[in-house]
C-alpha cells in the first residue's frame, strides 16, 4: 500500500507501521490510525479492547462518521502546525501526533478513544444516540472498562512518540542511503564517460603523432612519449575509481569460466616485464610451467589485474638489480600464489593498512591513488580466495599470498 510521498518525492510505504501500531495498540489498549496528509486513512482504526471492539462496529468510523470527522480535523491541525493535538467527543479523548521527516509532516498518528475517568449511564445514552448503538450496550462495556488518566495518556503518548522518532530516523537514514548510492552511481556514469572518453582520445592522437610525424625533433618524441605515460597513468587512476566505486557499492562482480593460471600469470607478467627489465629487476617464475597444468574456475581478466596490480607494485617498490619470486603451488583443494620482492618492505606498524583504500607508499616516489591492493584483494575475495602480506621490515621485501580454491579440471 504506497501512497503519498516523502520529502524528496520518495513513496510513504504506510505497511512498515502496520507491526509496530498494532503492538503500541495491544500494549496500551488504545484505538490507533494513521493519517496521510490529505486526511485518508491509511491504517486502522486498529482495537485491543471490548469497548473498542464496539465502538468499531458502530457507525462512529465509517467514512461519514462523526469519529472520522473528528479525527480528519485533528489530521489537518497537526499537518497545520506541526504540533500534536487533542479533542472530546463525549468523555472520550482523542490526541494527534505529526509524523515528519526532515522536519517535513507526511501523515498523522491518531490514538486514544479511552475515557479520562468513570462515565455515567447519561453520557453512554449520549454518545450512542450519534454512532448507532444501544445505550445500554455502551454503558455495559463502558462500565467494565478502567479509564486512562490524562497522566498515563501523556505516558502512552511520549512514548508513540518515541517509537515514530525511532522509525523515522531509520527512514531517514534509508533515504540517506538511497541518494549516497544514486551519487555513487552518477558518479561512476561521468567517471566513465567524462574521463575516459577524452583520455582515450589524447591517447591515440599521441599514438598517431609518434608513428606518423616523421623527423619529429628529439625534444618533441621525448615530450609525446612523457606524455604517452601520463595518459596512461591517468587512464589507470580512473579505472581504479571506477573499481573502487564498484566494490564499496556491491556492483562488482566476477565472471567465472574456466581459466589456465599459467596463461592468466604469463598475460599478467607481461606487461610489467619492459619496467622490470628497465631497472635490471629479475623475475623468477617456480615452477617453470607457469602453472599451466592448474585450472580455475575463475575470471580470467579480474585474476590478471590482480596479479598485474601486485607484479607492478613489487617492481616499483624493488631498487636496481632487486629480484621478485613467483611461486605457485597446489594442494587438494587450493591454488597458492606467492609473489615476493627484495624491495623496500613495510613497517609492521603499516602492515594492518596496507589494503586500505587511498593508501599511498610515502617512499620510492609513489604514484597512484593507493587504491590498487584494496581492489586486488577484493576481487580475490570475490573469487573466495585471500589475500594478504608479510614483511620483515624495512628494507627486508615484501611477500603478497594469494590463496584460490581450485576450479574443476
Amino acid at each position: 500500500m504506497i501512497t503519498a510521498k516523502l520529502p524528496g518525492n520518495a513513496p510513504v510505504d504506510w505497511d512498515d507501521w502496520e507491526t509496530p501500531l498494532r503492538q503500541f495498540t495491544e500494549a496500551t489498549g488504545l484505538v490507533t490510525s494513521a493519517y496521510d496528509i490529505a486526511g485518508v486513512r491509511r491504517i486502522g482504526p486498529q482495537t485491543a479492547s471490548r469497548l473498542a471492539g464496539l465502538l468499531a462496529g458502530s457507525t462512529l468510523w465509517a467514512d461519514d462518521g462523526p469519529g472520522t470527522a473528528l479525527e480528519r480535523t485533528l489530521v489537518a491541525s497537526s499537518c497545520a502546525d506541526a504540533r500534536p493535538a487533542s479533542a472530546q467527543f463525549g468523555g472520550l479523548r482523542v490526541c494527534s501526533l505529526p509524523l515528519q521527516l526532515r522536519d517535513q509532516v507526511y501523515g498523522v498518528l491518531v490514538f486514544g478513544w479511552r475515557f479520562a475517568d468513570f462515565s455515567s449511564p447519561l453520557e453512554c445514552e449520549r454518545i450512542a444516540k450519534q454512532i448507532g448503538l444501544p445505550g445500554h450496550l455502551l454503558w455495559n462495556e463502558v462500565r467494565l472498562d478502567a479509564p486512562v488518566s490524562e497522566q498515563r495518556m501523556g505516558t502512552y503518548a511520549g512514548l508513540l512518540e518515541t517509537l515514530a522518532g525511532t522509525l523515522d530516523r531509520q527512514r531517514e537514514t534509508i533515504d540517506d542511503l538511497t541518494r549516497v548510492n544514486r551519487t555513487r552511481e552518477l558518479f561512476l556514469a561521468t567517471v566513465s564517460h567524462e574521463m575516459r572518453t577524452p583520455l582515450s582520445a589524447l591517447s591515440m592522437r599521441i599514438e598517431m603523432m609518434l608513428r606518423t610525424i616523421p623527423d619529429l625533433p628529439p625534444q618533441a618524441v621525448s615530450g609525446l612519449e612523457s606524455m604517452r605515460v601520463h595518459v596512461r597513468q591517468e587512464a589507470a587512476m580512473v579505472d581504479d575509481l571506477i573499481d573502487a566505486a564498484r566494490t564499496l557499492t556491491g556492483q562488482m562482480s566476477v565472471n567465472r569460466t574456466q581459466v589456465n593460471l599459467g596463461q592468466v600469470l604469463r598475460d599478467a607478467i607481461s606487461t610489467v616485464e619492459t619496467f622490470a627489465h628497465t631497472k635490471n629487476i629479475s623475475l623468477r617464475v617456480t615452477p617453470s610451467d607457469y602453472g599451466d597444468r592448474i585450472r580455475l574456475d575463475a575470471d580470467g581478466r579480474r585474476l590478471q589485474q590482480v596479479f598485474w596490480n601486485l607484479l607492478f607494485n613489487a617492481t616499483k617498490f624493488t631498487p636496481e638489480g632487486g629480484v621478485i619470486r613467483i611461486a605457485i603451488g597446489r594442494s587438494q583443494d587450493v591454488v597458492s600464489i606467492d609473489i615476493a620482492d627484495s624491495g623496500q618492505g613495510i613497517e609492521p606498524e603499516d602492515l594492518p593498512h596496507v589494503f586500505g583504500a587511498f593508501n599511498l607508499q610515502q617512499q620510492n616516489n609513489a604514484t597512484g591513488l593507493g587504491l590498487g591492493l584494496y581492489i586486488a584483494r577484493r576481487i580475490v575475495e570475490l573469487h573466495e580466495g585471500t589475500l594478504s602480506v608479510t614483511s620483515g621490515g624495512r628494507g627486508q621485501g615484501a611477500t603478497f599470498e594469494i590463496r584460490l580454491p581450485v576450479g574443476a579440471a
